[in-house]
């Protein structure tokens, strides 16, 4: 009878271990399915004109992407992302002008993602070279990214122009003015 009794306990043990294996392992894959990106947008406090080279002159956009998981928190992504910049049009229900460029950026290699991936900011970094690119212009800057596992991103944002401040002379009575 004590061999009868120990197979009744040793029974449910194994299959409470098949069980907890099972669990383990599916557990994992919907773990890993919890984190994939869910949205994306041209990031609009870093999205600028910029200037890259020793010249001074702006050289084009430097576009930063950023992606989000469905709890929205920043993420990786993998894919290709095409860029558009266009002219700004005021008053228009869409205000992309006519078009003055486009680009074709890759986020497919590790190579590609150690290379884009601003650890700080936890965005893509993107330079688009665009000599013509003038500050005082507003552009409008789109980006379609197709994501190597299907799905595709839409966002677009408007790059105002700047204005150059006017050098002026103050007056007043500082240090240096008695």
């Amino acid at each position: 009878m004590q061999a009868w009794v120990r197979r009744g306990c040793l029974i449910p043990l194994v299959f409470s271990l098949i069980g907890c294996e099972d669990l383990a392992g599916s557990h994992s894959s919907t773990a890993s399915d919890l984190f994939p990106p869910a949205a994306m947008r041209v990031h609009p406090g870093f999205t600028e004109i910029a200037v890259w080279s020793h010249s001074g002159k702006p050289n084009g956009i430097e576009a930063h992407l950023e992606f989000t998981d469905q709890f929205g928190d920043p993420t990786k992504a993998s894919g290709r992302v095409l860029f558009e910049l266009f002219e700004y049009r005021r008053d228009s229900p869409d205000p992309r002008g006519k078009r003055l460029g486009h680009w074709v950026g890759s986020l497919e290699s590790v190579a590609e993602q150690r290379e884009r991936w601003n650890t700080t900011l936890r965005t893509y970094r993107f330079q688009l070279d665009y000599p013509g690119v003038n500050p005082a212009q507003t552009y409008v800057l789109s980006a379609v990214f197709e994501l190597s596992t299907g799905g595709r991103f839409f966002d677009q944002i408007v790059l105002p122009g700047k204005t150059p401040e006017k050098t002026e002379k103050k007056h007043g009575l500082g240090l240096g003015d008695q």
